[in-house]
C-alpha cells in the first residue's frame, strides 16, 4: 500500500466508480459536450482510465508511473476548461475550474519526480511552482463569493463569513508560501489538513443527506482528490527553501 498516495488514488479511484455507476463524466470538472458522439461510451471508458490508475496509485510498486498517468489524464481536463478563462479573463470563477484540474495534474506529477536518482529537481520545481498558483485561485474565489462559500460552512459552525473569508486567507497563505519556497512542506501540510476537514464536516454530509445524487458524490470525490493532490505534493517537497525569489539556484535554473 502506498500510504503517501491513499487520498490520491482513493479520490481517482471513487471518480472512477461515480462515472461507472452514473454512466457519465465528472460533471463540471470534466466538461465534456453532451452532443460529443459516443458521449456514454467515453465517458465509460474515462471511468474505467480513472478506476485503474486510482488503484495503481494506491499500490505501491505502480505508485509513481501511475501517478504521473493520472497528472496527465488530469491535464487532458485542464485542456477542457481552457476556453473558460479565455472567454472572461476578468472573472475569478472562470479560472476556479481550471485551477482545481491543474493541482490534481501538478500534485500526481509530483511524486514522480522523486522516482529517478537523482530526483529530476527541474520537474520537481514545476510542479511546485504550477501547483502554488492553484491555491491563489481557491483562496481569492472564498473571497469573490464570500456569501456563497458561507453558505456551503455546515448549520452547526458559527459565524460562516468568518470561516469563508479564513479559509480563502489559508489558500492565499499556502499557495504564496509554496511558490516562494517558504517553509513550503509545512504550507503543503497545513493544506492538505484544511482540505481533508472540508471532507470531513462539509462533503460527506452532504453525501449521506443526498445518496442519491451525483454531484454530490463527484464533488466529495474531486474534494478528496484535491486533498490528497496537496499532500502527494508535499512528498516532493523539503521542509524549507534558501531565502530569494522561487530559489532557482536550488536546482540550477539561474546557469
Amino acid at each position: 500500500m502506498n500510504r503517501d498516495g491513499v487520498p490520491y488514488g482513493l479520490g481517482a479511484t471513487a471518480l472512477g466508480i461515480i462515472g461507472l455507476v452514473f454512466g457519465d463524466f465528472a460533471l463540471q470538472w470534466q466538461p465534456v459536450p453532451k452532443d460529443l458522439p459516443g458521449h456514454h461510451l467515453l465517458a465509460l471508458v474515462s471511468a474505467v482510465v480513472m478506476l485503474v490508475l486510482g488503484l495503481g496509485v494506491l499500490w505501491s510498486r505502480t505508485a509513481r508511473p501511475a501517478s504521473a498517468a493520472l497528472a496527465a489524464v488530469y491535464l487532458g481536463w485542464v485542456a477542457l476548461h481552457g476556453p473558460e478563462p479565455v472567454a472572461a479573463p476578468a472573472s475569478v470563477g472562470s479560472w476556479l475550474g481550471l485551477a482545481e484540474i491543474l493541482s490534481l495534474s501538478a500534485g500526481g506529477l509530483a511524486p514522480f519526480t522523486l522516482s529517478t536518482q537523482p530526483p529530476n529537481d527541474r520537474l520537481r520545481l514545476a510542479a511546485r511552482l504550477i501547483y502554488g498558483l492553484c491555491p491563489l485561485v481557491f483562496g481569492l474565489s472564498h473571497f469573490a463569493y464570500a456569501d456563497f462559500t458561507a453558505k456551503m460552512v455546515p448549520g452547526w459552525i458559527p459565524y460562516p463569513l468568518f470561516w469563508a473569508y479564513a479559509t480563502g486567507a489559508g489558500h492565499l497563505a499556502a499557495g504564496l508560501a509554496i511558490l516562494f519556497g517558504v517553509v513550503p512542506r509545512l504550507a503543503a501540510t497545513l493544506l492538505t489538513a484544511m482540505m481533508g476537514s472540508f471532507v470531513v464536516l462539509l462533503h460527506i454530509p452532504r453525501v449521506i443527506a443526498a445518496p442519491g445524487s451525483q454531484l454530490e458524490w463527484t464533488m466529495t470525490a474531486v474534494a478528496l482528490s484535491l486533498t490528497g493532490a496537496a499532500w502527494a505534493l508535499r512528498q516532493s517537497l523539503p521542509g524549507s527553501e534558501p531565502s530569494g525569489a522561487l530559489a532557482f539556484d536550488r536546482v540550477g535554473l539561474d546557469r
